[in-house]
């Protein structure tokens, strides 16, 4: 049977008879044949965008690829809403990839909140794969987070009261010193050869830990963070009494912290457009429009039962 969902199912799962199944994908290749075969993927909305694998605990998700260089909000955004800064883009409503979630029992928590200091997001880890196939018609299989990494075509800068004594700083280079900010810079990767020739400049301790630093940061390195079930926000117009899920504006899957994502990464990961903190690992991604399945499965914690227990304390008494 086929699955309908609405906002009122972002706390339920019901259920429509079985003549009114959803559409199915032309381009979804790989989509079962016969929905009725047991414990085959469900399609979950009218164009097979979204599907729900009960039997293997997974959200199918038919995307397709956006972007493969820049600066990233999202790893996966809602069509037509932020591709500009998302690799992946997905033809289909947030709440209905939500309901699925739910309907395997994954437990959404919060998205990101402010009052005096940082809460990040929380709620259920969800473990995120894709899937795709080259040119050459190869099929591969790779964690999400393996196409996302720390920024480094980006300024980097440290507070440097003064240049050691003596040091002149070559010229065309991106090492750069701010005299009146008391700044030093640096934009974009670093080569080792590079680093070699700075560290000799100057014995000055301080100024080069700083050029330690700005290598090691300017390194490619996968995105650690895990993600998770934020859920998002319902909003209710006081006047109207018309609900809407806030992560219908584009908010799907995040790798920058948004208050209305519906899953999030539980770390601190700036939304400033100047100062994100990841970006597309181009060299790891296949061509635009490529089409890719993204498993969204919730980690379950081990059950209490299977953790280990704790020595029986002894009474006052005993000896």
């Amino acid at each position: 049977m086929a699955l309908s969902v609405s906002l009122c199912s972002l706390t339920a799962v019901s259920f429509t008879p079985a003549d009114e199944k959803p559409a199915r994908s032309a381009e979804a290749k790989d989509q079962p044949k016969d929905e009725k075969v047991d414990g085959a993927p469900i399609p979950l909305n009218k164009n097979g965008t979204v599907l729900l694998d009960k039997k293997g605990n997974r959200v199918l998700l038919k995307t397709h690829v956006a972007l493969r260089q820049g600066a990233l909000e999202m790893l996966c955004c809602l069509k037509q809403t932020k591709e500009h800064e998302s690799i992946l883009s997905l033809d289909a409503k947030a709440y209905v990839v939500h309901t699925a979630l739910l309907a395997l029992d994954a437990k959404p928590g919060k998205p990101v909140h402010f009052d005096t200091e940082y809460h990040p997001p929380t709620g259920q880890k969800i473990d995120i794969f894709l899937n795709w196939t080259d040119e050459n018609g190869k099929a591969h299989r790779a964690a999400a987070r393996t196409w996302v990494r720390h920024a480094i075509n980006r300024f980097r800068m440290v507070k440097l009261e003064r240049l050691p004594a003596g040091l002149r700083l070559p010229k065309n280079t991106e090492l750069r010193y701010d005299n009146k900010l008391k700044e030093l810079s640096w934009y974009g990767p670093m080569a080792v050869q590079q680093k070699v020739e700075f560290l000799a400049l100057s014995d000055d301790k301080a100024f080069q830990a700083m050029i330690e630093s700005f290598f090691e940061q300017s390194q490619s390195r996968e995105m650690e963070a895990d993600w998770v079930f934020a859920g998002s926000q319902i909003y209710k117009d006081e006047e109207t009494g018309k609900e809407h899920y806030l992560a219908e504006d584009g908010d799907l899957i995040c790798v920058a912290n948004f208050g209305t994502a519906m899953i999030d990464v539980a770390s601190n990961s700036s939304s400033e457009n100047s100062d994100l903190n990841f970006e597309a690992w181009t060299d790891r991604i296949p061509p635009k429009e490529t089409p890719v399945t993204v498993e969204l499965i919730p980690v379950t914690a081990p059950a209490e039962k299977d953790a280990p227990k704790a020595p029986p304390k002894k009474s006052p008494d005993s000896k």
